[in-house]
């Protein structure tokens, strides 16, 4: 609406500078077969993305999990025996029992696999401690003494499950094909690009997001595709620069262009005043009236304090004033010139004419085909007569005198003449076997 003309590369730069401003696609690289070298996996509950089906469905189980299933926990006989020591995770604390217990295996294995994978499980198992403390071991017993099972929600059938092995397995059986699906492109706001749970993919937006920040040149071709189907017009300044604005810049001829002169005298003071702003030009062509500075009235020396803050309140605010008739007809005559390209307005204020385009060098003519000559050699007939006509005509050009004259003239004059190619015959007239 206003006809500044920005640069391209600038805006994308504005855009990136806060995420819910922009999206991020991820699309699948196929191989040679047309099956995506890398899945991408969707999670339809919250729309994040994934590498591998393991971790979406390990994310939907932790932090949707009340969705489908419910756990209940019921009251148990404890243990029984009297137990004086349980061992305990030396890294993260959790209590897996007395070594001797039926469960302690299945604990320790499960809490390496879930928590220290990446850790050789020798490695592991020498961490675990053997606590004797009293009330870790009554902690221990309290928990053997409760059972929670978990009842399957949304489903048509009442059913409970006993652990959490069984849940996984269930939700994979039951829930895993409409919850979880594969996809080859993806859209995801900046926002949640940012907070993605996917460490690998993580990665890659954040590398793609600080690329584009360096040389937003993806971003742009998508700003200009987008720009163009408005209407929008590109152009470069000094060749370099590429700028987006409503119009293309178009010289504006004043002597053979009929305008008024209102438009004359804008197009006049940007000549004069290159990089001038708006403001600039309406006070130069169109000045606005000056305004009566309002006086506050004096404040007495008593309650200095809250009589000046009445008087501040009592001073009356001067409200913009209404553009004048002047300022109104340069306003209308600065909008058709920007919007016909004949006055560019810069994102920065600064305003510039468009310039008359270089002459285009004229064409080269294209180049005549030169004469065709044909050579041929020479035969040995035509070498005495080719002989006789160079000596004739050297005896011609000579100046008329004696014979004798002539005749030494003729023999001083003979070394000079271009002697032929070919050797001469035995044929020869006389005067060619006297030539040296």
């Amino acid at each position: 609406m206003t006809g500044r003309a920005y640069p391209l590369f600038d805006i994308a730069r504005l855009i990136l500078q806060k995420p819910e401003r922009y999206a991020v696609r991820f699309t699948v690289k196929k191989s040679g077969e047309g099956k995506p070298v890398q899945p991408l996996f969707v999670c339809a509950l919250d729309e994040t993305l994934w590498l591998g089906e393991d971790e979406a469905i390990a994310h939907v189980l932790q932090k949707h999990f009340t969705t489908f299933y419910h756990a209940e926990r019921t009251a148990t006989e404890p243990p029984k025996g009297k137990y004086t020591f349980v061992a305990q995770c030396g890294m993260s604390g959790t209590i897996l029992g007395p070594p001797n217990h039926h469960d302690y295996q299945n604990r320790l294995h499960k809490l390496h696999t879930e928590r220290f994978a990446r850790m050789p499980f020798d490695v592991y198992k020498a961490r675990i401690r053997i606590v004797r403390d009293q009330e870790v071991v009554k902690k221990w017993v309290d928990e053997q003494s409760w059972k929670t099972e978990f009842a399957c929600l949304n489903v048509p059938e009442a059913l409970k499950l006993a652990s959490r092995e069984d849940v996984e397995q269930h939700f994979r059986a039951v829930h895993k094909d409409t919850i979880i699906k594969q996809a080859d492109t993806h859209i995801v706001s900046g926002v949640a690009a940012r907070g993605m749970r996917c460490n690998g993919l993580a990665r890659l937006a954040r590398e793609l997001c600080d690329d584009q920040r360096r040389f937003p040149l993806q971003l742009a071709t998508g700003l200009s595709q987008q720009f163009a189907q408005h209407g929008l017009q590109f152009f470069k300044v000094n060749k370099t620069v590429t700028h987006v604005s409503v119009a293309r810049p178009h010289f504006l001829d004043l002597e053979t262009t009929p305008v008024s002169d209102g438009v004359k005298r804008i197009v006049e003071y940007i000549n004069a005043h290159p990089k001038c702003t708006r403001r600039k030009l309406m006070e130069a062509l169109a000045p606005s009236p000056r305004q009566p500075i309002p006086i506050a009235p004096p404040v007495a020396e008593a309650g200095a304090s809250e009589s000046a803050s009445a008087a501040t309140e009592a001073v009356p605010k001067v409200a913009e004033p209404e553009p004048t008739p002047e300022q109104t007809a340069v306003i209308g005559d600065l909008h058709w010139l920007i919007h016909q390209g004949h006055v560019i307005e810069f994102a920065n204020g600064a305003m510039d004419t468009a310039k008359r385009p270089l002459p285009r060098p004229p064409k080269p003519e294209p180049k005549t085909a030169a004469a065709h000559v044909e050579t041929a050699p020479i035969t040995t007939e035509e070498v005495p007569a080719l002989v006789e006509g160079t000596e004739r005509a050297n005896a011609d050009a000579l100046p008329v005198a004696e014979p004798a004259a002539a005749e030494a003239a003729l023999e001083e004059s003979a070394p000079t003449m271009a002697e032929p190619s070919l050797p001469i015959p035995d044929e020869a007239p006389a005067a060619a076997e006297s030539k040296p």
